[in-house]
């Protein structure tokens, strides 16, 4: 009995001893539940991430601020958030979503600045120097701009920048050689931040000195055309106004240039009629491209003047103008030019237009023909002879076989010395 009891006794001593072992063994296979993001977390988090960027003091601790933002993110992408009772009410994922991009600027901010923003600068201060057009006095300015600013690199860099001259090629050449110094000296943001700084401040004085420096925009027309010396050739002011005077002198002088010069200063409706006046009276080669530019527009000025020049670059334009049906003006103003320019690449164009319903587009085509000397002409000139119904434009063929002149040409046009019409008659007998 008593080997009963003991055994009967030792039963309960045991089950404390498994329960203990239970409580001892691991939990691993227990999966602990995810922290619920709320509305709430989310602000705390944006506040902690604001405090640790006011504290931030180096690049590493930025970089911390960063991966709690993106985390953040990441939590608020993927979170429930509840939406609001009123459709008035801004969502609080959208709230919070804000906050998170006003610490992300805030963030930006913060960072450098680093020796790329200064070496962005000089680039930039580089392709001012380059592209803007200085006058002689703010050439001058820049010099003495970019002058001060090397010796601030040298000094700060403790790095001999070389500037060869005060040209434009040997400024921007200048500044190259003052970023190439700041890349090579591999500032660290953190170690050199008062040296970067140092380089930011000369870089924002050479970029407000260039800002300060005379550009030719500066400058009114007419303060512009007395730096040119557009000016210089007026002894008096009798004309009125001075431009026009200035521009009769360079014209009687056969100054092209500066009748263009003009052209392209002065914004007067006057001056243009002026200028384009005295180009058709020099017909100067230099004015084939303002003159193409302005003929691509469909200006009836420009094509007479490219007339007069007689370079043939304009021809293939000028063709495709001869058939433009709705504008006669620009039609004979065109085969005028041509013809002038006597390039037989216009003849086919030209001699289509013997078909026009205008008479007037019909007759100058058979004198622009005739200016063209192309002896594929003759024929349709001779069927004009004997067909068209304007005496007019029959009178102008005939004018136009005897500017072509050869022997074929004139014995179309002598058997006409006894026509209808006057004026045809006479183009005959010269031809007789």
């Amino acid at each position: 009995m008593s080997g009963e009891e003991d055994e009967s006794e030792a039963t309960p001593d045991e089950e404390p001893a498994e329960e203990e072992t239970a409580d001892d063994g691991p939990a691993d296979e227990e999966t602990l539940p995810d922290t619920e993001v709320t509305v709430e977390s989310l602000r705390e988090r944006l506040d902690a991430i604001e405090a640790q960027l006011d504290e931030a003091e180096t690049e590493d601790d930025l970089d911390d601020v960063e991966a709690e933002i993106e985390s953040l993110e990441s939590d608020l992408e993927s979170a429930d958030l509840p939406e609001p009772d009123d459709e008035d009410e801004e969502a609080p994922a959208e709230e919070i979503e804000s906050e998170k991009e006003d610490l992300e600027s805030e963030l930006e901010e913060a960072r450098g600045p680093y020796a790329e923003d200064v070496v962005a600068d000089i680039e930039s201060a580089e392709t001012t120097v380059a592209e803007t057009e200085w006058t002689d006095r703010g050439e001058s300015e820049v010099a003495e701009a970019v002058e001060s600013f090397v010796e601030s690199v040298d000094d700060i860099l403790d790095e001999s920048v070389t500037l060869a001259g005060e040209s434009i090629e040997e400024l921007t050449a200048a500044l190259q050689d003052a970023g190439t110094a700041v890349e090579t000296a591999d500032l660290d943001p953190d170690a050199d931040a008062e040296t970067i700084a140092a380089l930011i401040d000369a870089t924002g004085e050479l970029q407000s000195d260039l800002d300060e420096a005379e550009e030719w925009d500066d400058l009114s027309v007419r303060e512009q055309l007395q730096a040119q010396g557009y000016y210089d050739v007026l002894d008096h002011r009798k004309d009125y106004p001075p431009e026009w005077g200035a521009l009769k002198v360079w014209t009687k002088r056969g100054r092209a240039d500066m009748v263009l010069l003009a052209l392209d200063s002065f914004e007067s409706d006057f001056m243009e009629d002026h200028c384009l006046d005295a180009l058709k009276r020099l017909g100067p080669e230099e004015a084939v491209e303002p003159m193409l530019q302005r003929a691509n527009k469909r200006d009836k000025d420009a094509i007479e003047v490219l007339g007069k020049i007689g370079s043939e670059e304009p021809v293939d334009t000028l063709v495709e103008y001869v058939g433009d049906e709705g504008n006669p003006g620009l039609r004979k103003v065109t085969m005028k030019a041509l013809g002038e320019i006597g390039s037989e690449d216009a003849t086919q164009a030209v001699a289509n237009a013997l078909d026009a319903d205008s008479e007037e587009v019909r007759s100058h085509a058979a004198r622009a023909l005739g200016l063209l000397g192309d002896t594929r002409a003759i024929d349709p000139l001779a069927d004009v002879l004997d067909d068209d119904e304007s005496n007019t434009v029959r009178a102008s063929a005939a004018w136009a076989l005897n500017q072509i002149g050869t022997e074929r040409a004139l014995e179309v046009l002598g058997d006409y010395a006894d026509d209808r019409a006057y004026r045809v008659q006479n183009e005959a007998e010269k031809a007789v």
